[in-house]
């Protein structure tokens, strides 16, 4: 299920982001915090479990930690832009990696690297990448942490194409979505419409 994400905060930071006259800096700054204020909707159905403590008063209560793992998945390199604001949130989530890219001559995904952290397979997986162009890196990278066993998988991404949408939603109905702005389309590069621009280039000031 897609769960499109509408915040004022929101929609001006990725304001900053779209703007070709933001630094990396400014892109980078933005990303984070944007990231920050998805997990608020990321984790609305999590189900922690009941915690026993006492308070400075001398009392005992019942109150709530979480239940499982938390595995926060960038797709290399600009899923790295998101890892940040999250771990703000939730500190002791533990990091995977994964790399793969999309060839821009043939348009097929090619991995390079894959490494997640020994957790239970109920572990929380939230695979972040800040753009959803055509969908088959996202694909990818949910089929194989699937092959691995794990259910319990999120997607976590800015904009999205509607194409790239539609393909994801289609290959992967069980797994929730979590975007902020659905935009207009891909060129015939397979570039977002109006997107972002290139996110890992302009998370790390490179070209």
């Amino acid at each position: 299920m897609t769960k499109l994400i509408k915040h004022p905060l929101i929609e001006i930071k990725l304001t900053k982001m779209r703007d070709e006259n933001s630094s990396h800096i400014v892109f980078k700054k933005n990303l984070n915090e944007i990231g920050s204020l998805m997990v608020y909707e990321i984790l609305r159905n999590y189900k922690p479990k009941v915690k026993k403590i006492k308070t400075p008063t001398n009392s005992i209560t019942n109150g709530k930690t979480f239940n499982n793992d938390i595995v926060i998945v960038p797709i290399l390199r600009a899923g790295l832009g998101m890892v940040a604001g999250i771990e703000t949130l939730i500190p002791q989530a533990k990091i995977g990696h994964i790399g793969i890219f999309r060839n821009n001559k043939t348009f097929q995904v090619e991995e390079y690297f894959y490494k997640i952290p020994i957790v239970s397979k109920k572990a929380e997986i939230i695979v972040v990448d800040p753009m959803l162009a055509t969908g088959v890196t996202a694909i990818n990278a949910i089929n194989k942490i699937k092959k691995d066993g794990y259910k319990n998988i999120r997607f976590v991404c800015l904009v999205a194409a509607p194409e790239g949408l539609l393909k994801l939603e289609k290959k992967h109905p069980d797994i929730d979505i979590y975007i902020v702005a659905i935009d207009k389309k891909l060129n015939d590069k397979k570039y977002i419409i109006p997107g972002l621009g290139d996110s890992g280039d302009r998370i790390f000031g490179t070209k």
